[in-house]
Parts: structure tokens; sequence; C-alpha cells
């Protein structure tokens, strides 16, 4: 067995390692989402905890990990009478991002069930987490339905697997733990407010820091256990710390004027709903117990809300987590009332340096606090300036490179999608053959069974039943017999992005409305779970300004960034997009393209421009990739380049106007509807 790296030996990561012990004391606490940059030590920590918490009592062979103090009554391997069990430790489970359904809540054995009407249940990874921690790596990358049964699970505290009239039902209580890189994708904000707390984490920029980092590692690797053995003391302090801490829980006193502070800054940072202000009751309980009091004081509540508030204070995908410390310094100051209940009469702020670790004795015990990213800045000043050679007409194809400017405010985006089925990675945009979604027929299962089809299987097997001897009530059931339901949903897409940045595009309000709507196609992106990507031209050249990727945060700040000017070099954008097709599809050719190209249609630079950009739209048209022509042209003067285009490319031109969703044109019938993928 590999001896796991010691937790109390992770280097900094204060907020993290506090965070992570906060729900081994509670984790009524909702567990931990912890987002950051890569080789931050974010699953070392997370894996290193297990081997903090205490030993679990079980009842003797049950598989669902029953208390035998108060076995579940419902246990499908019981019932089970109330006595002694055998302690074992606690586990941590580690959910992979390729999982099935099956394997996360179990499979049923369906040849038994119809055959035999038994309730033939394997446990999956939900049971086994029970009463210990669940890990998820990359939890922005599971698949959304996967993460909807974990968060239920999570949040009911069991789980139920109910397949053609079977139902199975056990415990799975446990301390959830997500890991994830926001540049890799972000999870969707209704997700985000499942997690109870959220930690930001990267590497620190100290360099004594990270010379004790890489001291400690090298120590580590060269001989695990030796390593271990002498943090063994620090651990076992850790150990019996949490031990004391959940002992002292039941007795910690939350105030009323505790509880006025927190209802009052969820209030003042316009949380939605109420899971916010029972998250910081909570966590604010478990700070107060970790440190060995049964009053709950303001210090408390103000690092509860550090903790529990910034991932629920995004308005929009793009927002960067965080909280402005004054705003929650004034509000709990505000409401400081003094009336000897906790919390409201012991307020030391002012006396404290940020950087202070109120229990210096204890690891992560401090107050370390999450920084706000710093979003994308415009240039302002810049913005109102006005640009000659607007309203239409063609502007000098060698103006001189502008600053950016800021996009102008997104709006909701009628429905773009890719004709025809695909079988791509489960999304909302595109319909695909899914493991969920409408049944549509069935067939022969290839591999393992994951959704049968009833009547189909019943339909198959009926005609057999007197040769195979069938004398009962029961049917006789082949593995022959078993039918796979074919289901129809959403996939999503490649959406990738071709935008002219060229001075013909250069005018102030023109680019201020490309960019918002770009951005707004971003947005739509993102609650449809594509990847997108960034190919941007002007001057003498095509760039890839963004690869592929899940991220559209990232494709926001690189189009909030674009600057704009020269010519207008629509061929060689074209084929830039072109080759970055050709790459993406070996890489991932279930994921299907959509291109939408966002200019006015003007081709300037070299010998016969617009002959140059035709030939590269024809090679999009050839492989019938699926394309949209965003027109922005403006003006009393309109050449219409932009509708010829879109015909070369095979699909259909849509003006700013029509872009948006409560326009009167139809934009998902009137492209390509009747050519098959």
């Amino acid at each position: 067995m590999t001896t796991p790296f010691p937790f109390t030996a992770v280097v900094g990561q204060d907020d993290l390692r506090l965070a992570l012990l906060l729900n081994a004391v509670s984790p009524a606490v909702g567990g931990v989402l912890v987002r950051g940059e890569k080789g931050t030590a974010k699953s070392t920590a997370v894996r290193a905890l297990s081997a903090l918490l205490p030993a679990v009592a079980v009842v003797p062979g049950c598989r669902f990990s029953c208390d035998p103090a108060s076995p579940d009554p419902s246990c499908p391997d019981g019932p089970h009478e109330a006595g002694t069990g055998t302690e074992r430790p606690a586990r941590m489970v580690e959910l992979p991002v390729g999982a099935s359904e099956d394997r996360l809540v179990g499979a049923l054995d369906i040849e038994r069930a119809l055959a035999e009407g038994v309730k033939a249940f394997e446990p999956g990874l939900l049971a086994d987490a029970h009463r210990g921690i669940l890990y998820v790596d990359e939890v922005n990358l599971l698949h959304d339905h996967l993460v909807d049964l974990l968060l239920d699970a999570a949040a009911m505290g069991a789980s139920y697997v109910e397949r053609e009239g079977v139902s199975v039902r056990h415990a799975s209580k446990f301390l959830l733990v997500g890991t994830m890189n926001p540049e890799e994708g972000e999870l969707r904000p209704q997700l985000l407010d499942r997690f109870g707390l959220t930690v930001e984490v990267a590497a620190s920029r100290e360099p004594e820091q990270r010379v004790e980092v890489v001291r400690r590692r090298l120590a580590y690797d060269d001989d695990p256990a030796a390593f271990a053995a002498r943090w063994a003391g620090e651990e076992a302090a850790v150990r019996q710390r949490i031990v004391a801490a959940r002992a002292l829980l039941p007795s910690v006193r939350l105030g009323d004027g505790a509880l006025k502070q927190i209802a009052a800054t969820c209030a003042a940072f316009e949380v939605d709903g109420m899971r916010a202000d029972i998250v910081m009751a909570r966590t604010a309980t478990a700070l107060a117990a970790w440190a060995g009091r049964t009053d709950v004081l303001a210090e408390d509540v103000r690092q509860a809300a550090l903790l529990a508030l910034p991932h629920r204070r995004r308005r929009n995908p793009f927002d960067a987590p965080g909280l402005d410390e004054d705003k929650l310094d004034e509000t709990l100051e505000q409401f400081s009332g003094n009336d000897g209940d906790g919390g409201d009469d012991r307020d030391d702020r002012d006396d404290r340096d940020g950087d202070d670790d109120p229990d210096p004795d204890g690891p992560g015990g401090g107050g370390g606090r999450p920084q706000p990213d710093s979003g994308p800045q415009g240039d302002g000043g810049d913005a109102a300036r006005p640009e000659a050679g607007e309203g239409g007409q063609p502007q000098a194809s060698g103006g001189q490179e502008q600053s950016a400017v800021r996009a102008a405010e997104p709006f909701r985006t009628r429905v773009l999608s890719v004709p025809g089925i695909g079988e791509g990675a489960a999304g909302r945009r595109s319909r695909a053959r899914t493991e969920h979604g409408r049944t549509t027929g069935a067939r022969r299962p290839q591999g393992a069974l994951t959704k049968l089809h009833l009547a189909a299987t019943v339909q198959a097997a009926a005609p057999h039943q007197r040769a195979r001897g069938r004398s009962g009530p029961g049917l006789v059931v082949r593995r022959d017999d078993l039918r796979q339901a074919t289901r129809e949903g959403r996939e999503g897409n490649l959406v990738l992005f071709v935008v002219d940045a060229s001075g013909s595009m250069a005018a102030r309000q023109r680019m201020s409305a490309v960019k918002g709507a770009v951005l707004s196609l971003l947005l739509d992106a993102y609650q449809r779970r594509d990847k997108v990507g960034l190919v941007t031209f002007r001057g003498a050249a095509a760039e890839v300004a963004l690869p592929p990727t899940s991220s559209v945060d990232a494709a926001a700040v690189r189009l909030e960034s674009l600057p704009t000017g020269g010519r207008t070099p629509l061929a060689a954008g074209l084929l830039r997009a072109h080759e970055v097709l050709r790459v993406e599809r070996l890489r991932d050719p279930a994921r299907r393209p959509l291109v939408v190209v966002v200019t006015d249609g003007r081709a300037t630079g070299g010998p016969e421009p617009l002959l140059l950009a035709s030939r590269a739209a024809g090679l999009f048209a050839a492989e019938g990739v699926a394309s949209v022509v965003v027109d922005c042209e403006s003006g009393p003067v309109r050449l219409g380049l932009a509708g010829k285009l879109a015909g070369e490319l095979g699909g259909t031109a849509v003006t700013l106007d029509e872009l948006r969703a409560d326009s009167i044109a139809g934009l998902v019938k009137g492209m390509q509807s009747g050519r098959a993928a």
C-alpha cells in the first residue's frame, strides 16, 4: 500500500487545509471545491486528509458500511441488529472523470431481476464512500448527469437506483471534495452552489517557500515511509484535535448576534437562496469547535464568509469569484450588536493583520483569505474616442492598430446547432445519440448492457419460452435476448470563432457591438457545454488566439484584450480555422464543429483577396462543416459580402440584430436543415 504524503507536511495552502479540516470536523458543512492552477498540491492535500479521519465502526460483512450502533433499516444487506462491530480506517474513494453511471451508483443484474425477480445489486462508488471521503479530481470535466447524481446523493445522504421497476436505496453520507483547474472549464453556477466551501489555491511566489516544497517532495520520493514517520507526531496531534472538535461541536452556541451577521452578510452580497446562510452557520460553528470554543465569534463569521460566499456571488460565468473584504468588514461592523449572545461583542478586526494566523499552533487553522481574481480590464478612456470611417464605407486597408475596446452588454442568443445526429460528448446544443435522453429504439448491446429496453427484451425472449422449457411464471431470459435502448439527447460541439479584427472593423462602436455578440455566443457555449476556440485575422496574417478548450472564460479574456486595425486577410483566417479543425478532428473525432465567422465580408491584401477567400470557404463546404456568418456590416451602403461568404461556406448569414433570441428571424431552420452532418 502506498504511503500518502502527510497532511501536516503540505507547505502553505492554509485556506485549503482549513477548509478540509472544517469538513472533517463537521461533514454537514457540505464539502469543498478546490480551484487552482496545476501543480498546487490540490490532490496531495485531499488524499492526505483521509489518514487523519478517525476510524469508523462497521457491521461485519455489510457492503454498505452500516454503523453497528444505528444500522440503516433499509440497507440492502440488512436488516442488521444493533450491536458491536469492527473498526476500519475511513475510506477515500476516487471518482474517475470517465466513470459510468453504473460505476457511480451501482449496477443491477438485469438477467436475475427478470428471470428470478430478485434484487441482485452490485454496490457502486457511492456505497464505498459512505462515512468516508468521495474525491472527484477535475470535477469540472465530469459529465453533467454524473454530477447531478453525485450532488443529489450528497444532499440527501442516500443513493437511489431505480431501473425497470427494480428499486434499491442505501445510505450514502460522505465528505465531498472536488478539485478543478478553471483553465479547463467552469462548473455551472447551480452546481457551484452545492459545494459548501470553495478555496482558491496558487503556487507561492516566495522563493524560500518554493524551496521548502521541493525539499519535502524530494525527501518523500526518496523514502515515503521514513518521511511519513518524521511527521507522525504532528499527524497524531491533528487527528486528536479533530476528535476533540467533533465532540465539542454539539455544545457550540450560535447566538442571535452571529446569526444576524450571517444573514446580513449574505443579503449584502446578494447571494441567491438560503443555502449560503446555512453553510455559513455550519462553518462558523465548526470554526469555533476547531478553536476549542463554545461560542461563535465575529471572526468565525468573517472566516466562514470568505470560504462559503465567493463562488456563490458569480452573476454570470465570466465573473471572477471573490469578496470585497472592505464591504464584508463594514457589514459585520454594522451588525455587531451587544446582546451578549456571542459573535457580536468581540470585534477585534481592527487589531488583526490580514496575514496573521488566528490559530498559529494548528495546521491550516489560520484565517488565510481567498484573494479574488482580477478580471480583464478594458481601457475605458479609449472606449469613448470616436473613429473615422464608420457608416458602412470601406476604410483604408492599412489603418493603424487600435487598442482594445470593451464588449457591449451581452444578450441571450438564438440557438445555433449542427444539422444531423452526432455521437459526441454530452451537452446541450445539437441532436445526438447519447446514454441519456428520450428512447428512440433498441439494438443488441455492444459490450456491457447499460440501458435495458424492456419491451424489446421481452419481445426477443417470448418466442423461445417453450423451447427453453419454461414451466413457471418467470420469463426465461438469455443474454442474446437483451436489448440496449438507443436514446437521443444533446451533445456539446466545438464552436470555433473566426473573428475579423481588421481596420474595416475598427470603428469603436461597431467593434464593441461585435465583441458583445461574440461574448453572448460564448455565454451560450458555456451553458451548452461546448468546447470553444478563437481565430482572429488582421494585418497580414491570422492567428489562433485560443486553441480549442473547455474554458470559455479564457476565450472571454482573449476577446476582451483583442486589438483591431490593419488589412483584412479573410482567406488567411479561414485557412487557419480549417487547419485548427483538422488537428482537432484527430484529437476528438466524435465532437462535431460549428464555425462562427464574425466579419463584414471584406477582404484586402494580396492579389484577388476575395477570390482566395472564396476558395478557402469552399474547403468548409466540401467537408460539410456547419457554419454561420455573423454579418457585421452597418450603415446606409451595404455590399452584401458577408451573405455571399455564407453561401460559399455552405452555411447561413445572420445580422447582429437577428442573432438575438427575441429576433423574429429563425436561424436554425435556415441553416442547412436538410443536410446530414
